[in-house]
């Protein structure tokens, strides 16, 4: 017979949103775009605001993918739900080993990154230093970073719609928060006049680590989420 135990939602939450946080995937994306409007604007303040709408437009995009897609979930027939659990749970894991995989090979074989071909578009798009080009930009790379950041934003949904409310909402919009935390420190960092080099070369040097603590966060969501199909584990 299996043990239910009380899991805080909000835990998992913040805790998920962290580790997702420091992706590889989005904080290379806004060291391209920082290190492309100091040279093109020579103004800190205008990096400073294009940077902050292309930033709104991640969280804002992110946030109503994920509100839409809880909402759906919640809508899924419980019997349906318990075996979609189990599928995202296995798909999940299968992704966290991947990243972990990197920690030890990085960059053989498959990989959880951006395509070339979207990478590519991405480095087109940066040089449209427009306030609709980053509003574009911001929308763009929210989209095919799901290869990067989709496993634990996946989880966290279908986590949060098993029970589908307000406060659901309240957490969503939290976890986004977290989410774009560290591009908003990237950001500031550099207005008060961080080099953008060191940063990057932070990032170079830590990706492997990234990859690491995304891997385990993605094995353990991915139990955790099997765990809660069998009835293991109550979210209470």
């Amino acid at each position: 017979m299996a043990v239910e135990a009380y899991l805080p939602k909000i835990g998992t939450v913040v805790v998920t949103a962290l580790i997702d946080s420091i992706n590889p995937c989005a904080i290379g994306v806004l060291i391209l775009l920082v290190s492309t409007l100091l040279v093109s604007s020579q103004s800190r303040a205008r990096m400073l605001k294009l940077s902050a709408i292309y930033i709104s437009a991640v969280y804002v995009t992110y946030f109503l993918a994920g509100l839409g897609l809880t909402a759906f979930l919640s809508r899924v027939p419980l019997f349906i739900s318990q075996y979609l659990s189990v599928v995202v749970g296995i798909a999940v894991v299968f992704g966290g080993l991947i990243e972990i995989k990197d920690f030890y090979w990085y960059g053989r074989g498959i990989s959880l990154a951006i395509s070339t071909k979207h990478a590519s578009r991405i480095h087109q798009l940066t040089k449209k230093i427009t306030f609709p080009g980053m509003v574009l930009l911001g929308a763009f790379v929210a989209g095919v970073e799901l290869p990067c950041t989709g496993g634990p934003y996946l989880a966290i949904t279908l986590l949060l719609s098993q029970n589908f409310n307000f406060i659901a909402v309240l957490l969503l919009a939290f976890y986004n928060l977290i989410f774009v935390a560290p591009l908003i420190v990237i950001v500031t960092m550099v207005y008060f006049g961080a080099k953008i080099h060191h940063i990057k070369r932070w990032k170079h040097h830590n990706r492997r680590y990234m990859r690491l603590f995304i891997g385990l966060l993605l094995v353990a969501l991915g139990w955790l989420l099997m765990l809660i199909a069998n009835g293991t584990i109550n979210l209470g």
